[in-house]
């Protein structure tokens, strides 16, 4: 007899659907074709023992089993559940009609209980996009399920739960979630906030432009002075993240089994910060199976990129075009897979080897030859990409002493999120572009239009600097994130000089 079951693989951050063609025939063997890979080849000892220990068998027959489409590979243990449901009705052992209206996965235990899947939420999707009734999945990833309107999605824990269900001896009901109203009630913020930091008020004045135009920073300073502290700190000052985002980002999360169980959608912005042994395939994505790497597990969000010139180069150098494009694209000789990456990478550095400037008071110094040397390890074309450059001068006593408590994250978000709110306004047309560090070329002629002495005074800083075309366009971008802060309709000249300042590593003899 042949029934078909259905199932789903994770094919980049998008679901495709997998038939599962189960046929018993006479004779004694057990085939599994399809391009398994080795968890999905194993699965008949684990069936085996669920059915045994459930009451069924695994019938002493001729079993023959396709996974289609037969030249995709497929990976994973999440099968086991799609298989095993297929062989009790080949064999006749349960009555299963509506079998085929539902996509069923989770990897089974001996016992016969459930585990939990990766990627439940882009199946659910795919499942209400190709009309099935229902999904039904282990307990753990139901929430993330759950949050897809118009399909039935059933929380399973055992697969003898799976068959009293298709047998009709079940009340299993439908997990329903109002997926707004959940999402907005647990909306959350870190719990890291800006009033623990003592003094540095540049620096959080450029942290606040950073996070009202979504632009890259970088924070130079010796050890201690406050720039992992600063870094942890932003995604408290970021706007929370709409419905949309966070989908996108749940997502992703998803697919890489990232997600906390019992958990819907993402309610906050992901703060991702790698160690600096990270390879290239870890930060960016890929591998032999390709899956989503930091950059892409930062989306919407920030990517913090502690000790900057201790990372690999040619990890660093991986991340050019995604910082451009906002999106990661791995390409091999069989597969090419895109990843949504469109994050904030924050980076932090000391000055040289030894920690300190070169006139820093210190006991230990370094040379500019030292410094130069050691920003070196950066090139050129990654510096270009980020928007602010920023020199983070450590906290004096008298200000580490003051017991009163800056400026809250709350209260800083709430003018971050009005100057994005214009940038949303003005960006409506646009479906890729949402706020200030994303406009491209034609966008940045069209939304920085400059009057005569602001002009001017960018063109002397061009010369004097020596910057590139590049660094101009981000001084003109952070010039207008400025104006919107300050909920002017144009760029000044006040707007451009705070820009220029921002740009410390184009300075000749910042280095001393």
């Amino acid at each position: 007899m042949l029934v078909k079951v259905y199932g789903s693989a994770v094919f980049g951050v998008e679901a495709t659907t997998i038939t599962v063609e189960v046929n018993i025939d006479q004779g004694i063997a057990y085939h599994l074709v399809g391009l398994p890979d080795n968890a999905i080849k194993e699965s008949s000892y684990r069936i085996s023992a669920a059915l045994k220990n459930n009451g069924f068998k695994l019938p002493g027959k001729k079993i023959t089993i396709n996974m289609a489409p037969a030249d995709m590979r497929k990976e994973g243990s999440a099968y086991d559940l799609t298989i095993a449901m297929g062989i009790l009705s080949a064999s006749n052992q349960i009555q299963a009609k509506d079998l085929g209206q539902y996509i069923i996965m989770g990897e089974l235990s001996l016992d016969g209980s459930l585990q939990p899947i990766r990627g439940a939420l882009p199946i659910a999707i795919k499942a209400r996009e190709e009309g099935f009734k229902g999904f039904l999945l282990p307990k753990q990833n139901a929430k993330e399920a759950a949050v897809v309107d118009d399909l039935d999605v059933y929380q399973v824990e055992n697969i003898k739960e799976v068959i009293d269900f298709f047998q009709g001896n079940s009340d299993l009901k439908p997990l329903k979630i109002d997926t707004r109203k959940e999402f907005y009630e647990k909306l959350d913020f870190p719990d890291f906030d800006f009033s623990d930091v003592k003094g540095q008020e540049t620096i959080k004045r450029c942290m606040e432009i950073a996070a009202a135009g979504g632009h890259n920073i970088i924070l130079i300073g010796p050890p201690g002075s406050g720039k992992t502290m600063l870094a942890k700190r932003l995604p408290s000052i970021l706007p929370p993240m709409s419905l949309q985002e966070a989908l996108e980002t749940t997502k992703i999360h998803s697919v890489v089994g990232k997600l906390r169980e019992n958990v819907g959608l993402m309610s906050q912005r992901p703060f991702r910060s790698p160690h600096h042994t990270i390879s290239d395939v870890a930060l960016v994505g890929g591998g032999s199976y390709p899956q989503p790497g930091e950059i892409s597990l930062s989306h919407n969000g920030v990517l913090f990129l502690d000790e900057l010139p201790e990372f690999k180069r040619s990890a660093l150098e991986v991340m050019r075009q995604p910082l451009e494009d906002r999106e990661v694209t791995i390409s091999r000789a069989k597969f090419t897979v895109t990843y949504p990456s469109s994050f904030m990478l924050v980076a932090s550095m000391n000055p040289s080897p030894s920690g300190y400037f070169a006139d820093s008071d210190q006991a230990v110094t370094s040379s500019p030859y030292e410094m130069q040397r050691y920003l070196s390890k950066i090139s050129g074309p990654l510096l270009d990409r980020i928007d602010l450059h920023i020199e983070v001068q450590p906290v004096p006593f008298e200000k580490l002493s003051d017991e009163r408590n800056g400026e809250a994250s709350n209260v800083i978000r709430e003018r971050v999120t009005k100057a994005r709110e214009i940038q949303t306004l003005r960006f409506k047309e646009s479906d890729k572009v949402h706020y200030n560090a994303q406009m491209n070329v034609k966008q940045i002629r069209k939304y920085c239009d400059l009057d005569e002495p602001s002009k001017k005074l960018l063109k002397t800083a061009m010369e004097s600097l020596n910057l590139s075309a590049r660094a101009y366009d981000r001084i003109l971008k952070v010039s207008r994130t400025i104006s919107d802060l300050e909920g002017s309709e144009s760029i000044s000249p006040d707007h451009i000089a705070e820009a220029i300042q921002y740009r410390s590593l184009d300075r000749e003899g910042w280095l001393g």
